[in-house]
């Protein structure tokens, strides 16, 4: 099976604000998007200050469907409330398929 690699990108304005997104990140939102179907997750910090990604691995394309249809769109509205782009946060998405190294 071709596993499913889905990254969410953040770039936050302010250095408090940071830290906020990433104690809620490590606080239970990350430990959502795994229970119901990623079998991992990264955050990636960028030596540019305030820019970061979340990797996500799914097993394959149809759990990665079932997460986005069921799940994605609660957990989105969730952290909008909390992190939302006026307070200075730019998201973005990007999803793919894993590729096997030579």
């Amino acid at each position: 099976m071709i596993k499913v690699a889905y990254t969410v990108t953040c770039a936050i304005e302010k250095k408090e604000k940071a830290r906020e997104w990433l104690a809620w990140l490590r606080g239970g939102h990350i430990q959502d998007v795994v229970a119901h179907g990623a079998e991992s997750a990264q955050i990636v910090a960028y030596k540019e200050e305030g820019r970061y990604e979340v990797r996500y691995i799914f097993p394959d394309r149809a759990t990665y469907d079932s997460y986005i249809l069921n799940h994605a769109p609660r957990l989105r509205e969730e952290g909008l409330k909390r992190f939302p782009p006026e307070d200075g946060f730019a998201y973005g998405r990007i999803v793919g398929e894993i590729m096997p190294a030579p």
